[in-house]
């Protein structure tokens, strides 16, 4: 059995910047990650849409914390503006691109008992983010996930995202045989001391992430929740499917030949 500690940056990384926190009177129970590159559109009205929900509808003290990974364009300026102004979000810098490596840093850096994210545009139904951490904060499951693929979701998006997606489930289920449904859904939630545990074994700091934690997970037999979500696409994504497709298929190959050689065990 290896014990694992919290991770922390490589040795001569540099750190990422945290905007100042006005703390709220209490502590948060969930800590919501978003990660952004380039999102000056968006990111402040999302945000704030993203604030109004918690705050009228989530029964928890909570924190929002947007992870800018490296844009050059003002959406650090912004995500600065809106940590100053409201006192439930925080605002994180990071001097290189990725979205793992920008919630690898922000779940590492944050003390709240259930830490989740979701992408800035909001595809996902924001009705939805209370089932997805409640079996976390009751302590029923370790990892919580959106899907877009079990019944009862409802999803708009165009036919070449749709069978992009199918197939790329279909793909993990018979190289890796996995359980889940929904690998890709920008909405997932995780409890920290699981966090804690998985995160040092996670390799990917891009957009295979969320694949690799979730694997890493149902192989260390934690209990994943999952929760049929409303997904309405967005036209806009600056996503590069081919070049994310590619990484993807590259690791699914590196996990294949890692877990072929035994599993990696997890403490408990």
């Amino acid at each position: 059995m290896t014990y694992i500690r919290p991770s922390r940056p490589p040795a001569g990384a540099p750190a990422p910047r945290r905007t100042p926190l006005r703390t709220p009177q209490e502590d948060p129970v969930l800590d919501v990650t978003v990660p952004v590159y380039n999102e000056e559109k968006d990111l402040e009205p999302n945000v704030r849409r993203l604030h109004t929900h918690l705050r009228d509808t989530f029964p928890y003290p909570f924190r929002i914390t947007i992870a800018d990974n490296a844009s050059t364009d003002r959406t650090p300026e912004i995500a600065a503006r809106l940590a100053a102004e409201l006192p439930e979000v925080n605002s994180l810098r990071l001097p290189e691109k990725g979205r793992g490596r920008a919630l690898r840093a922000a779940w590492s850096g944050s003390r709240a008992p259930v830490l989740a994210y979701l992408d800035v545009d909001l595809s996902t139904g924001l009705t939805a983010l209370l089932p997805l951490v409640a079996p976390l904060i009751s302590g029923h499951s370790d990892v919580a996930i959106g899907t877009r693929l079990a019944p009862g979701a409802r999803v708009v998006r165009g036919a070449k995202r749709e069978v992009i997606s199918r197939c790329y489930n279909v793909l993990l289920r018979c190289t890796l045989a996995v359980g889940f449904s929904d690998a890709q859904c920008g909405f997932k939630a995780i409890r920290r001391e699981t966090a804690e545990r998985l995160l040092p074994l996670v390799r990917d700091g891009e957009w295979f992430f969320d694949t690799e934690l979730l694997v890493l997970a149902e192989r260390a037999g934690l209990r994943i929740h999952e929760v049929p979500v409303d997904w309405v696409d967005d036209p806009d994504s600056s996503v590069d499917i081919l070049a994310t497709a590619l990484a993807d298929l590259r690791g699914i190959a590196r996990m294949r030949r890692t877990l072929g050689r035994g599993p990696r065990p997890v403490a408990r």
